[in-house]
């Protein structure tokens, strides 16, 4: 099976090494009418990089460089235009997102949480609490951390507690083959499913959000803008529906067999053990993390004190925006102390520069270059013209963020869903503005679906980090994958995008 995936991986990047630039070169020399030649010319170069963004034939950063790169050398942009993105505020709400994230794994603080739900006294013994509890787990963590390492942490705890049932089992008589036991592929597909769903809840939480706030404001500058607790605001209640969507799916499929898990409360109890008490890097960790909290929430409280054009936010958001506050909070985890003796900080130098994601970056900054040629060269408006035109020339709202809604999901389920987020999310904000739509449901539909690729290994690290495990038949991750995916789109997606966002905006 694994020779198999490589020998299709091995295919899929030649076909698109070779694909890409035949595409671009055909583009670049056919006529096309009702096009400026800049545009034209950043459209072949345009398809070489979406190609490459969904074969990898190199790594997705370093295409993301190559796009701007090419343009300038082309002569479709000066070398200003091309780059200046790169220094987009929003790279440093990520950072900073990255390095307190960092401090939390570095420093244990994730596993506190973590185990602390876990060793609530409700959870108990029980498999269905525990399945809960897991899931609970992964979304507080994955609001906040990476994706990817929240489903690594939690990947042991669920190893462990299937191992608690096998030998149960065995000694009552019973021997169990985890690989084709129901119980085992609902708790791993759970593991997975629950730290992608725990990341639409804030803004720094998955690539996506980020991504799509950036083009937001960069593509519709007069669009409102959108304010970390906001986000939060349909955030949050989307993780929830979402998870409990998850929750019932996959009980549903993959019941326990057991009323109790023998030995689970001992291993819990025997690992919260193990973390000790508090120790003053964590301390110091979950400080530095509440400033930055406190500092993207402030400016919604204090507009309901003082209203949104008084002097005290004019101050406030020149001096502590979203970007800032960030920065904040990762920079105090260098210089709160743990040991002034030994001039040991909370976070190290060489920790917090592990911590942050530098390709992540790489590759939203040549996302949002290219969004910004395609939006002055007109590109953009060219396409969402034809969108317009296909879409029957004067289509519902609804219908149209629908559609965007299922071509993200589709694309996360094939490819990155950072890269594919890049690639959609200008064609769909200019889509908007050429039909007069708000460009914000659509942006914050594209971010929501790109978190739901559920289907496949490879369409989140944490799926793959699950299947991983051998208990997960392919089968079953699809069927379950799809029945969450669209369910989701329809139920769930669609309806808060164009209800709650829009209301919370204050565009209905």
């Amino acid at each position: 099976m694994e020779k198999n995936d490589n020998k299709t991986e091995q295919m899929r990047r030649m076909a698109g090494a070779v694909l890409g630039p035949l595409c671009a070169v055909v583009l670049w020399m056919m006529p096309i009418a009702g096009i400026s030649e800049q545009a034209h010319h950043l459209l072949a170069v345009m398809s070489l990089v979406a190609i490459w963004w969904i074969t990898e034939p190199v790594a997705i950063p370093v295409t993301s460089l190559m796009g701007p790169t090419l343009c300038v050398v082309l002569g479709i942009v000066p070398l200003k235009d091309a780059y200046e993105q790169f220094a987009n505020p929003m790279i440093f709400l990520f950072m900073g997102g990255f390095l307190l994230a960092k401090g939390m794994m570095v420093n244990g603080l994730d596993k506190r949480i973590a185990y602390g739900i876990m060793s609530m006294k409700w959870v108990g013994d029980s498999p269905k609490r525990i399945f809960l509890a897991i899931g609970l787990a992964c979304i507080l963590c994955s609001g906040w951390v990476s994706n990817t390492a929240t489903a690594a942490m939690m990947f042991p705890v669920a190893l462990g507690l299937l191992e608690a049932i096998r030998e149960m089992m065995a000694s009552n008589g019973k021997t169990i083959d985890l690989s084709d036991y129901k119980y085992a592929t609902g708790l791993m597909l759970m593991t997975a499913y629950a730290c992608s769903i725990g990341g639409v809840m804030t803004p720094i939480g998955t690539p996506p959000n980020i991504i799509m706030i950036g083009f937001v404001d960069q593509l519709a500058p007069d669009a409102p803008k959108v304010s970390f607790f906001q986000w939060m605001v349909w955030g949050t209640l989307a993780m929830v529906v979402y998870f409990v969507l998850a929750y019932v799916v996959l009980w549903r499929m993959f019941p326990s067999d057991v009323k109790h898990i023998e030995g689970a409360r001992e291993y819990i109890r025997q690992t919260v053990d193990s973390l000790g008490t508090w120790t003053r890097a964590q301390k110091n960790t979950i400080f530095a993390f509440s400033v930055a909290v406190l500092l993207w929430v402030a400016p919604s409280v204090l507009s309901m004190v003082y209203g949104t054009g008084s002097e005290v936010m004019k101050f406030y958001d020149s001096h502590f925006p979203e970007a800032i506050a960030a920065m904040v909070g990762g920079l105090l985890l260098f210089f709160l102390p743990v040991d002034l003796k030994k001039g040991e900080m909370t976070l190290s130098w060489k920790d917090g520069m592990e911590g942050i994601e530098w390709g992540t970056l790489l590759l939203f900054g040549g996302g949002l270059a290219m969004g910004a040629m395609m939006y002055t060269t007109g590109l953009s408006a060219w396409i969402g013209n034809g969108i317009k035109e296909a879409l029957g020339g004067n289509p519902s709202e609804w219908l149209f963020v629908g559609v965007f809604c299922v071509v993200a999901l589709v694309m996360s389920e094939l490819t990155s869903h950072t890269a594919s987020t890049n690639l959609i999310g200008p064609i769909a904000i200019g889509a908007a503005l050429s039909l007069g739509f708000s460009p914000i449901p659509v942006a914050v539909g594209i971010a929501l679906s790109s978190s739901l690729g559920f289907m496949l290994p490879v369409s989140t690290p944490p799926n793959a980090i699950v299947y991983a495990s051998g208990y997960i038949p392919i089968t079953k991750m699809i069927k379950s994958g799809a029945v969450i995916d669209f369910v989701g789109i329809l139920l769930v997606t669609i309806p808060v995008v164009m209800l709650v966002v829009k209301y919370v905006m204050g565009v209905l």
